[in-house]
């Protein structure tokens, strides 16, 4: 059995909740600040959204941004190097790869991120009271807070509030590094 394309992916995530949240279409679109057509294409599984768009999305449905690019998991699942559900940043060369999402108990998120040197992703806040968890695993990092970034080496970790706006900046070339979410 194959994996859906990412974009039916999140056409179906989407759709889904949307109707759990029983909001129609030109709402959603209105709190997450997107354009309604925007809306209704990435619900027909046309286009190729942002990850500040899934965001926005995922904030005004209150759902983690995981819930909208995860797949349906089998009961092994294997991503290689360089696989999986890859989105892209508008504001700078920035993948995130998800590569586990949480229950809808458990509420945790993986996620691999590449991100070369050249601009700052301004992320805003996240869900309420969700927490970001990052280790790098090569190159260097700038991360935190507006205000409270830090520089992270190789196998440093750092912690902070994700419903707060956040920046993510490489400081050198290949810069990867595992980000766990928390969403309470």
């Amino acid at each position: 059995m194959t994996e859906p394309t990412i974009a039916a992916t999140i056409a179906a995530a989407l759709r889904h909740e949307r109707e759990r949240a029983g909001i129609s279409l030109t709402e959603l679109a209105r709190r997450a600040g997107i354009a309604k057509s925007t809306l209704s294409q990435l619900e027909s599984g046309v286009g190729n959204p942002s990850v500040e768009t899934l965001w926005s999305l995922g904030v005004a449905l209150d759902v983690p941004f995981s819930r909208l690019v995860e797949p349906p998991v089998p009961a092994l699942r294997v991503i290689r190097a360089g696989d999986g559900p890859r989105i892209k940043s508008d504001q700078l060369d920035y993948t995130g790869t998800l590569v586990a999402a949480g229950s809808r108990a458990v509420r945790r998120d993986i996620y691999v991120m590449t991100i070369e040197p050249g601009a700052v992703r301004h992320a805003e806040a996240h869900t309420p009271r969700s927490v970001e968890h990052i280790v790098v695993a090569a190159g260097r990092l700038r991360t935190g807070p507006a205000g409270e970034t830090v520089d992270l080496d190789p196998g440093d970790y750092a912690t902070f509030a994700g419903d707060v706006p956040h920046t993510y900046e490489a400081l050198a070339p290949g810069t990867f590094a595992v980000l766990v979410m928390e969403h309470p």
